[in-house]
Protein backbone atom coordinates (compact mmCIF):
# COMPACT_ATOMS: atom_id res chain seq x y z
CA UNK A 1 0.00 0.00 0.00
CA UNK A 2 1.26 3.44 -1.08
CA UNK A 3 2.43 5.65 2.03
CA UNK A 4 -0.17 8.42 2.79
CA UNK A 5 0.85 11.78 1.34
CA UNK A 6 -0.37 14.78 3.23
CA UNK A 7 -2.12 16.82 0.80
CA UNK A 8 -0.60 20.30 2.69
CA UNK A 9 2.92 19.20 3.07
CA UNK A 10 5.41 21.89 1.28
CA UNK A 11 6.17 19.49 -1.41
CA UNK A 12 2.83 19.55 -2.89
CA UNK A 13 2.85 22.65 -4.05
CA UNK A 14 5.73 21.16 -6.43
CA UNK A 15 2.87 18.71 -7.96
CA UNK A 16 0.97 21.62 -9.50
CA UNK A 17 1.75 22.04 -13.07
CA UNK A 18 2.48 25.13 -14.49
CA UNK A 19 -0.83 27.32 -16.26
CA UNK A 20 -0.47 29.79 -18.21
CA UNK A 21 -0.18 33.21 -17.32
CA UNK A 22 -3.21 34.85 -16.29
CA UNK A 23 -3.56 37.83 -18.40
CA UNK A 24 -6.58 36.92 -19.56
CA UNK A 25 -8.89 39.88 -17.98
CA UNK A 26 -6.63 42.29 -19.44
CA UNK A 27 -7.57 40.97 -23.03
CA UNK A 28 -10.80 40.18 -22.15
CA UNK A 29 -11.14 44.13 -21.65
CA UNK A 30 -9.40 45.12 -24.94
CA UNK A 31 -12.07 42.86 -26.55
CA UNK A 32 -14.24 45.37 -25.47
CA UNK A 33 -12.49 48.71 -27.05
CA UNK A 34 -13.32 49.65 -30.88
CA UNK A 35 -9.74 49.47 -32.70
CA UNK A 36 -9.31 53.11 -34.01
CA UNK A 37 -6.08 52.76 -35.38
CA UNK A 38 -6.69 54.04 -39.55
CA UNK A 39 -6.27 51.93 -42.62
CA UNK A 40 -4.64 52.71 -45.35
CA UNK A 41 -6.80 52.14 -48.56
CA UNK A 42 -4.76 52.96 -51.85
CA UNK A 43 -6.21 54.79 -55.08
CA UNK A 44 -7.64 52.82 -57.57
CA UNK A 45 -5.53 55.34 -60.09
CA UNK A 46 -2.66 56.51 -58.66
CA UNK A 47 -0.14 56.09 -55.66
CA UNK A 48 -2.03 58.17 -52.81
CA UNK A 49 -2.76 56.14 -49.95
CA UNK A 50 -5.54 57.53 -47.90
CA UNK A 51 -7.02 56.54 -44.24
CA UNK A 52 -10.20 55.02 -45.38
CA UNK A 53 -12.81 53.55 -48.01
CA UNK A 54 -14.54 56.45 -47.97
CA UNK A 55 -11.52 59.04 -48.35
CA UNK A 56 -10.61 56.94 -50.96
CA UNK A 57 -13.54 56.67 -52.97
CA UNK A 58 -14.05 60.93 -52.29
CA UNK A 59 -10.65 60.96 -54.09
CA UNK A 60 -11.09 59.11 -56.71
CA UNK A 61 -14.21 61.52 -57.55
CA UNK A 62 -12.54 64.62 -56.89
CA UNK A 63 -9.20 63.92 -58.85
CA UNK A 64 -10.08 61.18 -61.08
CA UNK A 65 -13.61 61.64 -62.36
CA UNK A 66 -14.53 58.19 -61.11
CA UNK A 67 -17.79 57.96 -59.08
CA UNK A 68 -17.70 54.05 -57.91
CA UNK A 69 -21.31 53.77 -56.92
CA UNK A 70 -22.47 55.27 -60.37
CA UNK A 71 -20.86 52.08 -62.14
CA UNK A 72 -21.87 49.58 -59.88
CA UNK A 73 -25.58 51.00 -60.58
CA UNK A 74 -25.08 51.29 -63.99
CA UNK A 75 -23.52 47.71 -64.88
CA UNK A 76 -25.92 46.41 -61.73
CA UNK A 77 -22.37 44.63 -60.64
CA UNK A 78 -23.21 42.07 -58.21
CA UNK A 79 -20.31 41.02 -55.32
CA UNK A 80 -18.10 39.16 -57.98
CA UNK A 81 -18.81 41.65 -60.67
CA UNK A 82 -17.57 44.52 -58.23
CA UNK A 83 -14.53 42.41 -56.87
CA UNK A 84 -13.54 42.07 -60.85
CA UNK A 85 -13.79 45.45 -61.41
CA UNK A 86 -11.77 46.67 -57.84
CA UNK A 87 -9.06 43.87 -59.19
CA UNK A 88 -9.49 45.36 -63.17
CA UNK A 89 -8.29 48.37 -61.89
CA UNK A 90 -5.55 47.38 -60.25
CA UNK A 91 -4.07 45.78 -62.89
CA UNK A 92 -4.87 48.29 -65.48
CA UNK A 93 -3.17 51.68 -66.18
CA UNK A 94 -7.03 52.83 -67.31
CA UNK A 95 -8.36 56.02 -66.66
CA UNK A 96 -11.86 56.34 -64.58
CA UNK A 97 -13.02 57.84 -67.87
CA UNK A 98 -12.54 55.27 -70.09
CA UNK A 99 -14.44 53.04 -67.10
CA UNK A 100 -17.21 55.63 -66.42
CA UNK A 101 -17.51 55.90 -70.73
CA UNK A 102 -18.29 51.96 -71.27
CA UNK A 103 -21.85 51.44 -72.68
CA UNK A 104 -23.92 48.43 -72.54
CA UNK A 105 -22.74 45.47 -73.69
CA UNK A 106 -19.32 43.40 -72.63
CA UNK A 107 -17.09 44.54 -70.19
CA UNK A 108 -13.64 44.39 -69.69
CA UNK A 109 -13.30 42.86 -66.53
CA UNK A 110 -16.19 40.15 -66.80
CA UNK A 111 -12.67 37.27 -66.78
CA UNK A 112 -12.05 34.74 -63.76
CA UNK A 113 -8.77 36.11 -63.87
CA UNK A 114 -9.85 39.27 -62.39
CA UNK A 115 -10.90 37.52 -59.31
CA UNK A 116 -7.66 37.14 -57.92
CA UNK A 117 -6.92 40.16 -55.56
CA UNK A 118 -3.94 42.49 -57.05
CA UNK A 119 -3.63 44.03 -53.45
CA UNK A 120 -3.03 41.71 -50.55
CA UNK A 121 -5.78 42.69 -47.81
CA UNK A 122 -7.38 44.93 -50.23
CA UNK A 123 -9.97 46.89 -47.79
CA UNK A 124 -11.94 47.77 -50.84
CA UNK A 125 -12.43 44.10 -51.72
CA UNK A 126 -13.25 43.59 -47.81
CA UNK A 127 -16.43 46.61 -48.62
CA UNK A 128 -20.02 45.81 -49.44
CA UNK A 129 -21.06 46.75 -52.76
CA UNK A 130 -24.40 46.93 -51.43
CA UNK A 131 -23.74 49.05 -48.25
CA UNK A 132 -21.97 51.39 -50.63
CA UNK A 133 -25.31 52.12 -52.69
CA UNK A 134 -27.33 52.95 -49.77
CA UNK A 135 -26.60 56.57 -50.61
CA UNK A 136 -28.36 59.03 -52.58
CA UNK A 137 -26.84 58.08 -55.64
CA UNK A 138 -24.98 61.38 -55.73
CA UNK A 139 -21.15 59.86 -55.17
CA UNK A 140 -20.00 57.75 -51.85
CA UNK A 141 -21.25 59.85 -48.75
CA UNK A 142 -18.98 62.05 -46.49
CA UNK A 143 -20.42 60.55 -43.35
CA UNK A 144 -23.66 58.71 -41.86
CA UNK A 145 -26.44 58.17 -44.31
CA UNK A 146 -29.52 58.38 -42.51
CA UNK A 147 -30.97 55.84 -40.62
CA UNK A 148 -28.07 53.71 -41.28
CA UNK A 149 -24.67 53.76 -40.19
CA UNK A 150 -21.34 54.55 -42.29
CA UNK A 151 -20.05 51.36 -43.98
CA UNK A 152 -17.00 52.70 -43.09
CA UNK A 153 -17.83 52.39 -39.42
CA UNK A 154 -19.53 48.84 -39.96
CA UNK A 155 -16.63 47.84 -41.40
CA UNK A 156 -14.48 48.55 -38.77
CA UNK A 157 -16.57 47.37 -35.98
CA UNK A 158 -16.61 43.96 -37.77
CA UNK A 159 -12.78 43.65 -37.88
CA UNK A 160 -12.70 44.97 -34.35
CA UNK A 161 -15.39 41.96 -33.55
CA UNK A 162 -12.99 39.55 -35.95
CA UNK A 163 -9.95 40.39 -33.86
CA UNK A 164 -12.08 39.97 -30.44
CA UNK A 165 -13.37 36.01 -31.38
CA UNK A 166 -9.46 35.66 -32.19
CA UNK A 167 -8.44 36.64 -28.47
CA UNK A 168 -11.36 34.83 -27.17
CA UNK A 169 -10.71 31.83 -28.92
CA UNK A 170 -6.62 31.66 -28.12
CA UNK A 171 -8.07 32.41 -24.28
CA UNK A 172 -10.15 29.64 -24.78
CA UNK A 173 -7.57 26.95 -26.26
CA UNK A 174 -5.35 28.43 -23.45
CA UNK A 175 -8.16 27.44 -20.82
CA UNK A 176 -8.73 24.08 -21.94
CA UNK A 177 -4.99 23.30 -21.83
CA UNK A 178 -5.12 24.50 -18.31
CA UNK A 179 -7.97 22.57 -17.65
CA UNK A 180 -6.24 19.37 -19.06
CA UNK A 181 -3.04 19.60 -16.98
CA UNK A 182 -5.63 19.86 -14.01
CA UNK A 183 -7.06 17.03 -14.93
CA UNK A 184 -4.44 15.02 -15.08
CA UNK A 185 -3.57 16.17 -11.38
CA UNK A 186 -6.39 15.12 -10.36
CA UNK A 187 -6.26 12.13 -11.96
CA UNK A 188 -2.90 11.40 -10.35
CA UNK A 189 -4.45 12.29 -6.63
CA UNK A 190 -7.37 9.98 -6.97
CA UNK A 191 -5.59 7.25 -8.48
CA UNK A 192 -2.24 6.51 -6.78
CA UNK A 193 -1.23 8.79 -3.51
CA UNK A 194 2.21 9.34 -5.09
CA UNK A 195 1.30 11.89 -7.38
CA UNK A 196 4.97 11.97 -9.12
CA UNK A 197 4.42 8.57 -9.99
CA UNK A 198 1.00 8.29 -11.37
CA UNK A 199 2.18 11.18 -13.83
CA UNK A 200 5.21 9.76 -14.66
CA UNK A 201 3.73 6.67 -15.90
CA UNK A 202 1.63 8.65 -18.25
CA UNK A 203 2.24 8.95 -21.62
CA UNK A 204 2.26 10.45 -25.08
CA UNK A 205 -1.22 8.76 -25.87
CA UNK A 206 -1.97 9.20 -22.53
CA UNK A 207 -2.02 12.86 -22.42
CA UNK A 208 -3.62 13.47 -25.57
CA UNK A 209 -6.60 15.56 -25.13
CA UNK A 210 -10.38 14.01 -26.19
CA UNK A 211 -10.68 16.59 -28.91
CA UNK A 212 -6.95 15.13 -30.32
CA UNK A 213 -7.88 12.02 -29.95
CA UNK A 214 -11.21 12.16 -31.31
CA UNK A 215 -10.18 11.16 -34.71
CA UNK A 216 -8.70 7.24 -33.68
CA UNK A 217 -11.94 6.35 -31.46
CA UNK A 218 -14.03 7.64 -33.81
CA UNK A 219 -12.43 5.01 -36.96
CA UNK A 220 -13.17 2.20 -34.28
CA UNK A 221 -16.89 3.59 -34.26
CA UNK A 222 -17.63 2.35 -37.78
CA UNK A 223 -19.08 -1.10 -38.16
CA UNK A 224 -16.72 -1.94 -40.66
CA UNK A 225 -13.44 -2.08 -39.21
CA UNK A 226 -15.10 -3.82 -36.55
CA UNK A 227 -16.70 -6.52 -39.42
CA UNK A 228 -12.96 -6.82 -41.25
CA UNK A 229 -11.22 -7.46 -37.78
CA UNK A 230 -13.84 -10.18 -37.05
CA UNK A 231 -13.58 -12.00 -40.37
CA UNK A 232 -10.28 -12.26 -39.52
CA UNK A 233 -9.51 -15.86 -39.07
CA UNK A 234 -6.04 -16.21 -37.88
CA UNK A 235 -7.13 -12.91 -35.41
CA UNK A 236 -9.71 -14.11 -34.58
CA UNK A 237 -9.73 -18.02 -33.59
CA UNK A 238 -6.08 -17.08 -32.11
CA UNK A 239 -7.88 -15.23 -29.30
CA UNK A 240 -10.96 -18.00 -28.74
CA UNK A 241 -8.75 -20.98 -28.85
CA UNK A 242 -5.82 -19.49 -26.26
CA UNK A 243 -9.22 -19.22 -24.39
CA UNK A 244 -11.13 -21.66 -24.57
CA UNK A 245 -7.73 -24.54 -24.47
CA UNK A 246 -6.47 -22.99 -21.37
CA UNK A 247 -10.01 -22.57 -19.02
CA UNK A 248 -7.69 -23.62 -15.94
CA UNK A 249 -6.01 -19.85 -16.50
CA UNK A 250 -9.74 -18.29 -16.72
CA UNK A 251 -11.44 -19.96 -14.38
CA UNK A 252 -13.27 -17.92 -11.59
CA UNK A 253 -10.54 -15.02 -12.63
CA UNK A 254 -11.54 -11.31 -12.76
CA UNK A 255 -10.57 -10.03 -16.64
CA UNK A 256 -9.75 -6.61 -18.12
CA UNK A 257 -10.25 -5.97 -22.09
CA UNK A 258 -9.04 -2.88 -22.99
CA UNK A 259 -10.64 -1.80 -26.25
CA UNK A 260 -13.09 -4.02 -26.17
CA UNK A 261 -14.50 -3.46 -29.63
CA UNK A 262 -17.57 -6.06 -30.27
CA UNK A 263 -17.32 -7.82 -27.00
CA UNK A 264 -16.10 -10.62 -28.68
CA UNK A 265 -13.09 -11.07 -26.59
CA UNK A 266 -14.91 -10.52 -23.30
CA UNK A 267 -17.49 -13.22 -24.14
CA UNK A 268 -14.44 -15.58 -24.80
CA UNK A 269 -13.25 -14.66 -21.73
CA UNK A 270 -16.99 -15.43 -20.19
CA UNK A 271 -17.16 -18.97 -21.62
CA UNK A 272 -14.11 -20.03 -20.61
CA UNK A 273 -14.63 -19.35 -17.26
CA UNK A 274 -14.41 -16.07 -15.60
CA UNK A 275 -16.02 -14.91 -12.97
CA UNK A 276 -16.37 -11.29 -13.94
CA UNK A 277 -14.97 -9.45 -17.06
CA UNK A 278 -14.79 -5.20 -17.60
CA UNK A 279 -14.75 -4.39 -21.32
CA UNK A 280 -14.13 -0.92 -21.72
CA UNK A 281 -13.96 1.28 -24.88
CA UNK A 282 -14.18 4.66 -25.85
CA UNK A 283 -15.88 4.50 -29.49
CA UNK A 284 -19.19 4.59 -30.10
CA UNK A 285 -19.07 0.65 -31.10
CA UNK A 286 -19.56 0.17 -27.20
CA UNK A 287 -23.65 0.75 -27.53
CA UNK A 288 -23.71 -2.16 -29.72
CA UNK A 289 -21.35 -4.11 -27.57
CA UNK A 290 -23.82 -3.67 -24.57
CA UNK A 291 -26.51 -4.89 -26.96
CA UNK A 292 -24.58 -7.68 -28.04
CA UNK A 293 -23.65 -8.56 -24.62
CA UNK A 294 -27.51 -9.27 -23.52
CA UNK A 295 -28.13 -10.92 -26.25
CA UNK A 296 -25.97 -13.57 -25.06
CA UNK A 297 -27.37 -12.93 -21.90
CA UNK A 298 -23.94 -12.58 -20.54
CA UNK A 299 -24.74 -9.30 -18.92
CA UNK A 300 -24.33 -10.75 -15.03
CA UNK A 301 -20.58 -11.52 -15.79
CA UNK A 302 -20.17 -8.53 -18.37
CA UNK A 303 -19.64 -4.74 -17.27
CA UNK A 304 -19.08 -2.56 -19.94
CA UNK A 305 -17.77 0.97 -19.08
CA UNK A 306 -17.71 3.52 -22.06
CA UNK A 307 -14.28 5.98 -22.18
CA UNK A 308 -10.68 5.58 -22.03
CA UNK A 309 -9.10 3.40 -19.95
CA UNK A 310 -7.01 6.60 -18.94
CA UNK A 311 -9.70 8.53 -18.09
CA UNK A 312 -11.91 5.82 -16.09
CA UNK A 313 -12.20 4.38 -12.84
CA UNK A 314 -12.78 0.59 -12.64
CA UNK A 315 -15.31 -1.16 -10.20
CA UNK A 316 -12.73 -3.48 -8.25
CA UNK A 317 -8.86 -2.59 -7.43
CA UNK A 318 -7.38 -5.27 -9.14
CA UNK A 319 -7.45 -7.68 -11.74
CA UNK A 320 -6.73 -10.91 -12.64
CA UNK A 321 -5.97 -10.72 -16.38
CA UNK A 322 -5.64 -8.52 -19.05
CA UNK A 323 -6.83 -9.22 -22.37
CA UNK A 324 -6.69 -6.88 -25.54
CA UNK A 325 -6.50 -6.68 -29.28
CA UNK A 326 -4.02 -3.75 -29.24
CA UNK A 327 -1.53 -4.69 -32.28
CA UNK A 328 -1.48 -2.13 -34.71
CA UNK A 329 0.75 -2.12 -38.59
CA UNK A 330 4.31 -3.08 -37.74
CA UNK A 331 2.76 -4.17 -33.95
CA UNK A 332 3.39 -0.56 -32.79
CA UNK A 333 1.41 2.02 -34.74
CA UNK A 334 -1.65 3.15 -32.78
CA UNK A 335 0.06 3.28 -30.28
CA UNK A 336 -2.74 1.36 -28.03
CA UNK A 337 0.05 -1.01 -26.07
CA UNK A 338 0.90 1.64 -24.00
CA UNK A 339 -2.88 1.97 -23.08
CA UNK A 340 -2.63 -1.65 -22.26
CA UNK A 341 0.66 -1.01 -20.16
CA UNK A 342 -1.46 2.01 -18.57
CA UNK A 343 -3.88 -0.42 -17.18
CA UNK A 344 -1.48 -3.43 -16.48
CA UNK A 345 0.43 -0.99 -13.87
CA UNK A 346 -2.71 0.53 -12.04
CA UNK A 347 -4.80 -2.88 -11.85
CA UNK A 348 -3.18 -5.98 -12.56
CA UNK A 349 -2.48 -7.96 -9.52
CA UNK A 350 0.72 -9.79 -8.61
CA UNK A 351 0.57 -12.91 -10.02
CA UNK A 352 -1.75 -12.14 -13.21
CA UNK A 353 -0.79 -11.51 -16.66
CA UNK A 354 -1.57 -9.42 -19.54
CA UNK A 355 -2.21 -11.20 -22.95
CA UNK A 356 -0.93 -11.95 -25.29
CA UNK A 357 2.21 -11.58 -23.60
CA UNK A 358 4.94 -12.35 -25.89
CA UNK A 359 5.20 -10.32 -29.56
CA UNK A 360 8.47 -10.39 -32.14
CA UNK A 361 9.04 -7.73 -34.63
CA UNK A 362 10.76 -9.07 -38.24
CA UNK A 363 12.61 -8.01 -41.02
CA UNK A 364 13.21 -9.67 -44.56
CA UNK A 365 14.54 -7.95 -47.66
CA UNK A 366 12.44 -8.57 -51.18
CA UNK A 367 13.77 -8.15 -54.59
CA UNK A 368 10.53 -6.93 -56.71
CA UNK A 369 11.71 -5.35 -59.40
CA UNK A 370 8.08 -4.34 -60.85
CA UNK A 371 6.49 -3.37 -57.61
CA UNK A 372 9.38 -1.24 -57.15
CA UNK A 373 8.64 0.34 -60.71
CA UNK A 374 5.16 0.47 -59.72
CA UNK A 375 5.75 2.48 -56.67
CA UNK A 376 9.24 4.58 -57.18
CA UNK A 377 9.98 4.90 -60.66
CA UNK A 378 6.92 5.51 -62.31
CA UNK A 379 7.17 8.94 -61.43
CA UNK A 380 10.10 8.91 -63.50
CA UNK A 381 8.11 9.64 -66.76
CA UNK A 382 4.02 10.03 -66.43
CA UNK A 383 2.26 10.15 -69.34
CA UNK A 384 5.44 12.51 -70.75
CA UNK A 385 6.00 14.13 -68.01
CA UNK A 386 8.96 14.10 -65.68
CA UNK A 387 7.03 14.00 -62.16
CA UNK A 388 10.64 12.63 -60.49
CA UNK A 389 10.49 15.01 -57.71
CA UNK A 390 7.44 13.20 -56.29
CA UNK A 391 9.60 10.58 -55.23
CA UNK A 392 11.12 11.95 -52.39
CA UNK A 393 7.17 12.56 -51.10
CA UNK A 394 5.80 9.06 -52.42
CA UNK A 395 9.11 7.26 -50.63
CA UNK A 396 8.98 7.94 -47.10
CA UNK A 397 5.41 6.61 -46.92
CA UNK A 398 5.54 3.15 -45.83
CA UNK A 399 3.29 0.96 -47.75
CA UNK A 400 0.59 -1.55 -45.73
CA UNK A 401 0.15 -4.64 -47.83
CA UNK A 402 0.10 -8.23 -48.98
CA UNK A 403 4.06 -9.38 -49.78
CA UNK A 404 3.93 -12.07 -52.33
CA UNK A 405 6.41 -14.75 -50.21
CA UNK A 406 8.19 -15.80 -53.70
CA UNK A 407 9.87 -12.10 -53.70
CA UNK A 408 11.46 -12.86 -50.38
CA UNK A 409 15.46 -12.74 -50.89
CA UNK A 410 16.54 -12.97 -47.76
CA UNK A 411 15.89 -15.21 -43.94
CA UNK A 412 14.08 -12.96 -41.43
CA UNK A 413 15.52 -11.67 -38.66
CA UNK A 414 13.82 -10.60 -35.67
CA UNK A 415 14.99 -6.73 -34.52
CA UNK A 416 12.75 -6.44 -31.04
CA UNK A 417 10.53 -8.93 -28.88
CA UNK A 418 8.42 -7.48 -26.20
CA UNK A 419 7.11 -9.08 -23.18
CA UNK A 420 4.02 -7.36 -22.26
CA UNK A 421 4.36 -8.40 -18.73
CA UNK A 422 7.29 -6.64 -18.65
CA UNK A 423 8.21 -3.84 -21.13
CA UNK A 424 8.23 -0.14 -20.11
CA UNK A 425 6.72 2.94 -21.71
CA UNK A 426 9.93 4.03 -22.98
CA UNK A 427 11.03 0.68 -24.42
CA UNK A 428 8.05 0.61 -27.04
CA UNK A 429 10.41 3.39 -28.98
CA UNK A 430 14.15 1.34 -29.75
CA UNK A 431 17.16 1.28 -32.03
CA UNK A 432 18.04 -2.07 -33.36
CA UNK A 433 21.36 -3.47 -35.55
CA UNK A 434 20.12 -6.32 -37.49
CA UNK A 435 21.44 -8.90 -40.00
CA UNK A 436 19.63 -10.67 -42.91
CA UNK A 437 21.01 -13.25 -44.77
CA UNK A 438 20.56 -13.50 -48.44
CA UNK A 439 18.95 -16.19 -50.12
CA UNK A 440 19.07 -14.82 -53.76
CA UNK A 441 21.25 -12.94 -56.15
CA UNK A 442 19.67 -9.92 -57.52
CA UNK A 443 18.49 -6.64 -56.04
CA UNK A 444 17.05 -5.76 -52.99
CA UNK A 445 14.13 -3.46 -53.70
CA UNK A 446 12.58 -2.91 -50.10
CA UNK A 447 12.83 -4.27 -46.30
CA UNK A 448 9.62 -5.95 -45.27
CA UNK A 449 8.57 -5.86 -41.41
CA UNK A 450 5.59 -7.98 -39.68
CA UNK A 451 4.91 -9.19 -36.33
CA UNK A 452 4.57 -13.03 -34.54
CA UNK A 453 1.91 -12.73 -31.27
CA UNK A 454 2.27 -15.60 -28.84
CA UNK A 455 0.05 -16.89 -25.96
CA UNK A 456 2.26 -18.22 -23.64
CA UNK A 457 2.43 -17.64 -19.91
CA UNK A 458 1.16 -20.11 -17.74
CA UNK A 459 -1.02 -22.24 -20.89
CA UNK A 460 -1.30 -25.50 -20.98
CA UNK A 461 -1.62 -25.22 -25.02
CA UNK A 462 0.05 -22.16 -25.97
CA UNK A 463 -1.51 -20.43 -29.06
CA UNK A 464 1.02 -18.63 -32.09
CA UNK A 465 0.27 -16.74 -34.98
CA UNK A 466 2.52 -15.38 -37.62
CA UNK A 467 1.38 -12.14 -39.87
CA UNK A 468 4.45 -12.72 -41.57
CA UNK A 469 4.21 -12.88 -45.80
CA UNK A 470 5.13 -17.00 -45.60
CA UNK A 471 1.82 -17.29 -43.48
CA UNK A 472 -2.28 -16.85 -43.59
CA UNK A 473 -2.93 -13.54 -44.89
CA UNK A 474 -4.54 -11.52 -41.70
CA UNK A 475 -5.82 -7.41 -41.83
CA UNK A 476 -2.87 -6.56 -40.48
CA UNK A 477 -1.14 -7.82 -44.22
CA UNK A 478 2.71 -6.66 -44.04
CA UNK A 479 4.42 -3.35 -43.59
CA UNK A 480 7.40 -2.34 -46.65
CA UNK A 481 9.39 0.05 -46.85
CA UNK A 482 10.84 0.60 -50.24
CA UNK A 483 14.63 1.57 -50.98
CA UNK A 484 14.88 4.82 -53.19
CA UNK A 485 17.03 2.65 -55.42
CA UNK A 486 17.50 -1.30 -55.73
CA UNK A 487 20.95 -2.74 -54.39
CA UNK A 488 22.51 -5.17 -55.28
CA UNK A 489 23.34 -8.19 -52.99
CA UNK A 490 24.96 -12.05 -53.17
CA UNK A 491 23.26 -15.33 -52.05
CA UNK A 492 24.68 -16.11 -48.35
CA UNK A 493 25.97 -12.60 -48.14
CA UNK A 494 24.65 -11.27 -44.47
CA UNK A 495 23.13 -7.47 -45.19
CA UNK A 496 23.20 -5.65 -42.12
CA UNK A 497 21.83 -2.38 -41.00
CA UNK A 498 19.98 -0.47 -38.49
CA UNK A 499 16.38 0.25 -37.52
CA UNK A 500 15.16 2.86 -35.36
CA UNK A 501 11.02 3.17 -33.80
CA UNK A 502 9.75 6.24 -32.63
CA UNK A 503 6.43 7.99 -31.98
CA UNK A 504 5.79 11.04 -34.40
CA UNK A 505 6.03 13.73 -31.80
CA UNK A 506 2.95 15.56 -34.05
CA UNK A 507 0.92 12.33 -33.68
CA UNK A 508 1.91 9.79 -30.93
CA UNK A 509 -0.50 7.24 -32.68
CA UNK A 510 1.94 7.03 -35.64
CA UNK A 511 5.19 6.11 -36.25
CA UNK A 512 8.52 7.27 -37.31
CA UNK A 513 10.68 4.26 -38.77
CA UNK A 514 14.58 4.94 -40.06
CA UNK A 515 16.69 2.35 -41.34
CA UNK A 516 19.78 2.44 -42.64
CA UNK A 517 21.91 0.09 -45.10
CA UNK A 518 25.20 0.34 -46.09
CA UNK A 519 25.53 4.14 -46.60
CA UNK A 520 21.63 5.08 -46.98
CA UNK A 521 19.63 6.01 -44.26
CA UNK A 522 15.67 7.04 -45.16
CA UNK A 523 12.94 7.84 -42.70
CA UNK A 524 9.18 6.32 -43.48
CA UNK A 525 6.50 7.94 -41.92
CA UNK A 526 3.55 5.30 -40.65
CA UNK A 527 0.12 6.90 -40.18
Amino acid sequence: MADHVDPHHDGAVDDVPELSDSEDDEQWQCMEEENSEDRHVACLFCDRLLNSVSNTLQHCSAEHRFNLVDVIRKHNLDDYGYIKLINFLRSTNGSGADVIGLSEGPLPWDSEDFLKPILQDDPLLQTDPEELCGGDGEGPPAGPVSGAPDHDVVLQRAQSAEERAQRAEEALARAMDDLHKLKMLAQGLVLNTDTSRARGSLGPVAELRDDEDDAYFSSYGHYGIHQEMLKDKVRTESYRDFMYRNPEVFKDKVVLDVGCGTCILSMFAARAGATKVIAVDQSEIIYQAMDIVRSNKLEDKITLIKGRIEDISLPVEKVDIIISEWMGYFLLFESMLDSVLYARDLYLADGGSVYPDLCNISLAALGDAQKHQDHIEFWDEVYGFNMACMKKAVLPEAVVEVVDPAMLISEPTVIQTIDCNRVCLSELEFASDFCMKMTHTTECTAIVGYFDIFFDKGCGNKVFFSTGPQDTKTHWKQTVFLLESPLPVQAGEELQGTIRVIKNKKDPRSLLVTLSLRDRKQTYSLQ
